[in-house]
């Protein structure tokens, strides 16, 4: 029988916490292994934690208000949010799937599911609003990546961490992490995923 998928609940609502935690224990093949406020994005990103293999983040209106280095680079968040607005910011912060707050069971598992397996994941209304409407230039020259850069950007596009990127390229951690941070400049893109989004949108990788 396969392991049950470990998740932490974070929000800064208590009543909304414990909510997505019954409703979560209790999804098949889910087992809930911490929960507490966003402040715990940190202690999840820095592994003072349970091992997860999912954090679910109910992001609410906070999320515009949250801190980059919160989320980490490779953390599987699945953020939870009211409305577009909150979607970018969940988005730009790293979010590896951002979904409605009011999605159901069904959506619900499936999304923790598509995240836990190093999937982007994103609710078809948000994603097209995430990628279509976020600032273009269309004068701005198109970003030259190199075809190492290409390679490792389409791996961080999956969800792949620098490790499984370093493993599937044979290549050092030390040297994805350069191209990473290449990329990012050359993308003037804030974090991980919101490299993928800007890539995304200059045709660069398709999701």
């Amino acid at each position: 029988m396969d392991e049950p998928l470990r998740l932490i609940v974070l929000a800064d609502d208590p009543l909304a916490r414990a909510g997505l935690a019954a409703l979560l224990a209790n999804l098949p093949g889910c087992r809930v292994v911490a929960q507490g406020s966003a402040a715990l994005l940190a202690d999840a990103a820095d592994g003072e934690l349970d091992p997860a293999d999912v954090v679910v983040w109910d992001a609410g209106w906070d999320a515009a208000n949250e801190r980059e280095e919160r989320l980490g680079l490779a953390l599987p968040v699945l953020a939870l949010v009211p409305d577009e607005e909150s979607a970018a910011a969940a988005w730009a912060l790293g979010g590896r799937g951002v979904i409605g707050r009011a999605a159901d069971e069904e959506q619900l598992l499936a999304a923790v599911r598509a995240v836990a397996a190093g999937l982007h994941v994103f609710a078809p209304a948000l994603a097209r609003a995430l990628l279509q409407d976020g600032p273009t230039d269309p004068t701005a020259p198109p970003v030259d990546l190199t075809p190492r850069e290409s390679q490792v950007l389409a791996l961080v596009a999956e969800g792949l961490t620098n490790k499984a990127i370093a493993q599937r390229l044979a290549i050092s951690d030390h040297t994805v992490k350069f191209h990473v941070n290449a990329i990012l400049g050359k993308l003037n893109a804030q974090s991980r995923t919101d490299a993928v989004v800007r890539a995304t949108r200059q045709g660069l990788i398709s999701l």
